[in-house]
């Protein structure tokens, strides 16, 4: 969708928007437009959309009203933004290919105004690339969005905003690419594409080089599979030269059918979406480079494919570490905390960090303890959980805290290697967590997402479709503006 910033509106353009606090008057409006409003109720609740029709110096017109809520609200600039994506969802296949958006009647400050244009773009954001015979009303119509009223500094606020958008974006078209187009390999290739000119610097290490350096968990889960391996890094030194990184770390299992421990058919198709922590990684920094964001930040990525093959490990097999300790796997279908600990302690090692956050599809336990609403936050650092937290809820990417501790400790200790990669059936999550939390140097905050029930979605939300929901990116981006820059 582009947007742009006129003075005055195209004379051919027939929708107009306006973004309305609860219980901003309307009678500067059209009459019809204004008891039409009344008569649907609406009263600017936040998300709340009423369109009509009148006639504006002689030329019909379709006026669009979209609530913003209070305007004291604690919440005012997610409402904002649920007021601009609402606006998208009810037009994008509407016909209408146009729409003049009023930014000069909410009372808005500059990034409340970007706020808004922000919730129109990423409730824009679909993948129609393998639908060849959608039938043309389905297919987008709005694809120009021409901004009027401005606040000052709206401008200003739009290309940090613009730049968020595109790592959203980055994140959810690799979360919905099918397995067969996105695998360990092409998954560099396109961040390779995206970070071309960035001045980002880009590592990856291959399977002989992973091998050199003992990564004898990561390389286990991918034994099975025909697509190689591959640890991919991004590294942003756009802070002070010297002061340690902020590294991020992603699961990137782009797809797992369990390996020998196979998964049941039903549903085994969302597991292309198990690299959604890898994705959120990847469009997170996107974000922060595109920003040109004053810190120093690295992602890393661990890239395999967990399939069933007379290659892959088995139940019962012993792996070691990159760290040394060795693992006993139980379970070929609790593979990501294989992947994660040796992402995890090359990040450490190669890059030194201030912090460190993982964000992976780690377990289902997850999406039965907190279902769709939060990810799962496990830390050792009481500081990082609340930086966390609070970062989430400034963007709407929200998390809960979950114990981590010595009595789950115990539950992952293996009778033959260092540690098992499966507990008991209790506290699933947390022994997965748990598991993590052993390749973690004790001087270092280190913080868990378990977000299995975040990166995909069956029903619309306030700014996507269905399906990838682009979560963790804002996450990131907000936790190195607070935190690091």
């Amino acid at each position: 969708m582009q947007i742009h910033f006129v003075d005055t509106p195209p004379a051919n353009v027939r929708l107009t928007a306006r973004i309305v606090n609860q219980g901003d008057s309307l009678t500067d409006l059209d009459a019809a437009i204004a008891d039409g409003a009344k008569a649907a109720r609406f009263k600017g609740r936040a998300g709340q959309v009423f369109d009509g029709f009148a006639m504006v110096d002689g030329t019909l017109s379709r006026i669009a009203l979209s609530g913003a809520g209070e305007s004291a609200d604690d919440n005012r600039q997610l409402n904002v933004e649920r007021a601009g994506a609402a606006l998208t969802a009810k037009f994008l296949t509407s016909g209408e290919t146009d729409m003049v958006i009023d930014l000069g009647h909410a009372n808005l400050s500059g990034k409340e105004a970007a706020a808004a244009l922000l919730g129109l773009r990423l409730r824009s954001w679909r993948y129609d690339t393998y639908r060849t015979k959608l039938a043309k009303e389905k297919r987008p119509s709005l694809t120009k969005v021409h901004v009027i009223g401005a606040p000052s500094g709206t401008e200003t606020a739009w290309e940090e905003a613009s730049a968020i958008a595109k790592g959203v974006e980055f994140t959810r078209t690799l979360v919905a690419e099918p397995a067969n187009i996105l695998y360990p390999i092409s998954f560099v290739e396109r961040c390779e594409k995206a970070f071309a000119g960035t001045g980002a610097e880009i590592t990856v290490l291959g399977i002989e080089e992973m091998e050199k350096l003992g990564m004898g968990a990561l390389l286990g889960v991918g034994m099975g599979s025909e697509q190689p391996s591959r640890m991919l890094a991004i590294r942003w030194n756009g802070g002070n030269p010297g002061d340690k990184p902020t590294v991020f770390v992603g699961k990137g299992v782009t797809f797992d059918t369990g390996g020998i421990s196979l998964k049941p058919p039903p549903g085994m198709e969302d597991m292309k979406w198990d690299m959604g922590g890898a994705g959120a990684v990847a469009g997170g920094m996107l974000a922060l480079v595109s920003r040109k964001a004053k810190a120093n930040v690295v992602a890393v990525m661990g890239l395999v494919e967990n399939m069933p093959d007379g290659k892959a490990q088995r139940p019962g097999d012993v792996v070691t570490t990159m760290s040394g300790q060795t693992v006993e796997v139980l379970n070929t279908d609790a593979e990501g905390r294989l992947v994660l600990c040796d992402a995890l302690h090359w990040a450490q090692e190669e890059y030194d960090p201030a912090r460190i956050i993982d964000l992976a599809t780690l377990t289902g336990a997850m999406i039965i303890a907190l279902g769709h609403e939060h990810g799962g936050l496990f830390s050792n650092n009481d500081a990082l959980s609340e930086q966390l937290l609070g970062a989430g809820k400034t963007v709407g990417d929200k998390l809960w805290r979950l114990p981590i501790g010595p009595a789950y400790d115990k539950l992952i200790d293996s009778p033959i290697a260092d540690i098992k990669n499966v507990g008991p059936r209790p506290a699933g999550s947390i022994t997965a967590a748990q598991f993590l939390h052993r390749f973690i140097r004790k001087d270092t905050p280190w913080a868990h997402l378990d977000i299995a029930g975040m990166v995909w979605s069956d029903k619309p939300g306030h700014t996507w479709d269905k399906g990838a929901t682009g979560y963790g990116a804002r996450l990131i981006d907000q936790l190195v503006k607070d935190v690091a820059e």
